[in-house]
């Protein structure tokens, strides 16, 4: 490839990108987007094991305890707020590098604090980090991954997530094995955070290794570095018409966030800030945070509800496993259908089992158990898959941004409702509320959200331009 910086010679043999180079360099990506995953899992799961110590080691109260817990949140709301203005100006790739030593910085920020105080500073710091990549992660790969793949290589970063969550578990329970009730309290919870930075410095060393995603090249009038990376994932006669497709949506587009309040693209602002809400308020984070608390309200004892806790960290798993099987064979609509369904099933089924008085048999953990698998293989990486494909080139990063914002805020508040809701409601009204929200999350997604399967991305962008005639 030669000539002046936007023109594009070819002097390829189309037969030299073939399929085996282009698997490896979707493996690549795969790696990135896991590592960024498994951080975001760790940082939300590694405060559990820790908070126990923290809670005697800094004398805190109930809401310190809230607090020390929910700050990560409150980072991760500005990450996400960031993100899309930063990685539209700077790259997707620049960005995660950046979130990759926020999130490192975090870490071991988090292991070493003398107070209280400079714990909380150290996790909005990672989470600003954990904010950056759950927008950016996902979307870089909806950006770089052949439309065939894009759902389950998209849906790989919330494989990742609960794979982070579940081996946080394991590796809590390692450490604070490792010593005394003392060596706990003054050591234990010090190391559960700095293992992050292990994560960390591999996502972002691997991050050095990784293309620019061609689309924002594109948008920055760099062709000529798109279409070598687009040649390596779709060959050379496919790498031509992406870059034609991309440079033509562009011209369509103003790039200002009003375009999203325009018709048509209304809809997908709807549909984008929609799932986000909507897969928290359906209550996931609320069982897996309280999830011990819950199985004690069962009639378990401690060591049984953290047994049961492990079971459902490893159904999650197994079941988002099984969705990157289904996303690109079934569909995305279709999976939300079957699982927002069944969720409001299950939590009806729940909230009568503590309504009767019959929590303390099986029933609660094998519905609650129905009820997380049913979330894993369709709002947990579906939504990541929809907001990061839906919204037009040009103004993809912010809008992304602005849905994994309202996502986050969302979890802010459903984590810190939960617990005053189960005490003051009760257990049966909280889940029939969970329960609520998912049957209008499945009218939700029957009456407006489109099916996406195998659309290129700027296929489903003329899909929102058809509406506004």
């Amino acid at each position: 490839m030669n000539g002046p910086k936007g023109d594009i010679k070819l002097e390829h043999n189309p037969d030299k990108y073939n399929e085996q180079v282009s698997i490896k360099f979707v493996t690549l990506v795969s790696i990135v987007a896991a590592l960024g995953g498994v951080l975001f899992g760790f940082d939300t799961a590694v405060v559990s094991g820790a908070i126990g110590f923290m809670e005697h080691k800094f004398q805190l109260n109930q809401v310190e305890v809230g607090w020390a817990v929910s700050c990560l949140i409150i980072g991760c709301i500005i990450g996400a707020a960031m993100s899309g203005l930063l990685s539209d100006r700077f790259g997707r790739k620049k960005v995660l590098i950046a979130a990759a030593a926020l999130f490192i910085i975090g870490s071991l920020g988090s292991a070493i604090p003398a107070t209280f105080s400079g714990y909380i500073i150290a996790r909005i710091i990672g989470g600003i980090g954990i904010g950056i990549t759950s927008t950016l992660c996902p979307l870089y790969n909806a950006e770089i991954a052949p439309a065939k793949y894009r759902g389950r290589l998209v849906a790989l970063n919330q494989l990742a997530i609960v794979t982070g969550i579940f081996l946080t578990y394991f590796i809590n329970l390692g450490i604070s094995s490792y010593g005394d009730d003392a060596w706990d309290i003054s050591t234990a919870w010090r190391w559960m955070f700095a293992v992050g930075s292990i994560p960390g410095f591999l996502f972002l060393v691997l991050l050095l290794f990784v293309p620019e995603s061609p689309r924002w090249l594109i948008k920055q009038g760099r062709p000529a570095e798109a279409l070598p990376i687009l040649l390596r994932i779709h060959g050379e006669a496919l790498a031509k018409q992406e870059v034609l497709d991309i440079k033509e949506s562009f011209k369509q587009e103003t790039g200002s966030i009003r375009q999203l309040f325009k018709p048509g693209l209304r809809v997908a602002l709807i549909v984008g800030v929609g799932l986000a809400v909507l897969q928290q308020v359906t209550g996931i984070n609320a069982v897996m945070y309280y999830a011990p608390e819950i199985f004690k309200a069962t009639g378990a004892g401690t060591n049984a509800s953290l047994i049961q806790t492990i079971l459902v960290g490893f159904i999650n798993f197994l079941f988002t496993i099984l969705a990157l099987w289904l996303i690109d064979k079934v569909g995305r609509k279709v999976l939300l259908l079957i699982g927002t369904s069944s969720m409001a099933l299950c939590l009806l089924v729940i909230g009568i089992a503590f309504q009767t008085g019959h929590a303390a048999g099986p029933w609660v953990l094998i519905f609650i158990l129905l009820y997380v698998a049913s979330f894993a293989i369709s709002l947990g990486p579906v939504v990541w898959v929809i907001i990061s494909e839906i919204f037009p080139n040009r103004i993809r990063g912010k809008a992304t941004a602005i849905a994994a914002m309202a996502l986050w805020a969302a979890d802010y508040v459903v984590s810190q409702s939960f617990p005053p809701l189960l005490n003051s409601a009760g257990p049966a009204i909280t889940f029939w509320i969970f329960g609520i929200m998912s049957l209008f999350t499945f009218f939700f997604t029957w009456r407006i959200v489109p099916e996406t399967k195998g659309k290129s991305l700027e296929e489903i962008e003329s899909l929102w331009a058809s509406k506004q005639t």
